[in-house]
């Protein structure tokens, strides 16, 4: 019988928080039900399937909230329907989100598409070679430029932008005055390699590329912010590839001016995944969302090896229901703050069950984190939201919401309407900033 350290192991490697479930995992809970019947299948799927034509989309949620997840299920469902889906992260390999433009997504996509079809790469390697000496000279490297695959010394580059802020400014003003070639030779070789695939057209290929997300809002005085100049001045590049592509975007951008740019640029209205719904708009606990993510934690513990199928959920694992049910609420229905909470509180216990001192510990650390993330003048901000359920459309609102200080929820009432609403991070309630900001509000 395995020891409760060894149990207590495995149920902590079980919660990584930064690792996508695939398509048919069985740890996976569907949680549409509180999330405002959101299901990207439909939603993002359908607007691929029912097209005559090439799509572009957008999709985008509080970072965490299982984005991830949720793409790699629509990559499954759309290879089951007949379409070649080339999926990638674009911060595993490729960009730095930290400082990111629109040439370093274009060279990610270039990688990933010679990386995973087959074709001929010639049009690409011609495009590489007539750059090939100002490249070399910006990277200081000529590794790979002469490979008979091209996506070796477009791994070099990507790698490149990556990880040295220097050559990282040198490569763009090298290639920015040429993305139109590459995207004209990009597209050359993927009309070629699709037609040599089962699928035989390009309307048939589909391109998700995630982790755009994760790029923060940069305001410079007089210019449009980073994520406009990507996803709005930009958008006419991002949408010259010839294929169907999907685009995570910060949740921030969502609710800028240029939400309404966003809708007549792009071909569908932007799918946001919201939280799940653990208390309504009253503070109420929310009995439906609260099951889900006990549902989540339970599919966790009990797929991790070595804990008994005759274990209980409460008593084995967890000393009381409360313990259990403190942790799913204070996570605000977000997935990744559950993951990281519980397992500091793994983390605090040395003998099963974990018990409330330890899932304290865990919400108190989480907490700290989150009031960290709060500047002064944004406390009165967080105290209005809490009693609207609203947010204004600034930048102050944005900041808090990239943050996830601000998490979004959306249901159907009951004429059939989705219901959108906003809500302070639970773990912000107990602040005594939060707290004074509201005594002032109430005053």
């Amino acid at each position: 019988m395995p020891s409760d350290f060894e149990i207590l192991r495995s149920i902590y490697n079980a919660f990584d928080p930064f690792e996508p479930l695939p398509a048919g995992d069985p740890v996976y809970v569907n949680c549409s039900a509180v999330r405002g019947e959101e299901n990207i299948l439909v939603d993002v799927g359908r607007q691929i399937t029912y097209s005559d034509r090439i799509t572009h989309q957008l999709y985008t949620g509080h970072r965490g909230a299982g984005k991830s997840t949720e793409l790699l299920r629509l990559k499954d469902a759309l290879e089951k329907d007949g379409y070649r889906v080339v999926y990638f992260a674009a911060e595993e390999a490729d960009i730095d989100p930290e400082d990111a433009q629109y040439t370093d997504i274009l060279l990610a996509c270039t990688r990933n598409l010679l990386k995973d079809l087959q074709g001929n790469q010639k049009p690409i390697q011609q495009w590489l070679q007539s750059r090939k000496t100002e490249l070399v000279d910006a990277m200081q490297s000529e590794v790979g430029f002469d490979s008979i695959n091209a996506e070796v010394p477009f791994s070099k580059l990507t790698t490149t932008l990556k990880v040295s802020p220097t050559a990282r400014a040198q490569i763009r003003k090298i290639v920015e005055p040429h993305t139109p070639s590459l995207i004209e030779a990009l597209n050359t070789f993927i009309a070629e390699a699709m037609a040599q695939t089962p699928q035989q057209t390009t309307h048939k290929l589909v391109l998700i590329v995630d982790s755009l997300d994760r790029i923060p809002p940069i305001l410079r005085e007089n210019e449009p912010s980073n994520h406009e100049q990507i996803f709005v001045d930009r958008s006419e590049q991002l949408k010259l590839l010839n294929c169907h592509v999907i685009y995570t975007v910060p949740i921030s951008l969502v609710y800028s001016g240029r939400a309404p740019d966003l809708r007549d640029i792009y071909d569908a209205e932007i799918q946001v995944l919201p939280m799940v719904m653990v208390r309504d708009q009253a503070g109420q606990v929310c009995e439906p969302g609260l099951a889900i993510m006990r549902e989540l934690v339970r599919q966790r513990v009990f797929h991790a090896p070595g804990v008994s199928a005759d274990a209980q959920l409460v008593g084995d694992i967890f000393d009381e229901a409360e313990t259990l049910n403190q942790l799913c609420l204070m996570s605000g229905g977000h997935m990744r703050n559950l993951m990281l909470m519980a397992q500091e509180a793994i983390k605090q216990t040395t003998a099963l069950p974990i018990g409330k001192k330890a899932v304290r510990l865990a919400i108190t650390k989480a907490r700290n984190t989150y009031r960290n993330a709060v500047y002064d003048n944004q406390w009165g901000l967080l105290a209005k939201v809490w009693h609207t359920k609203e947010i204004l459309n600034d930048e102050a609102h944005r900041d808090l919401l990239f943050n996830r200080c601000i998490l979004e929820y959306r249901y159907i009432d009951g004429t059939g309407e989705i219901v959108c609403w906003r809500d302070v991070h639970p773990l912000l309630r107990s602040v005594k900033e939060f707290q004074s900001a509201l005594d002032k509000l109430e005053a």
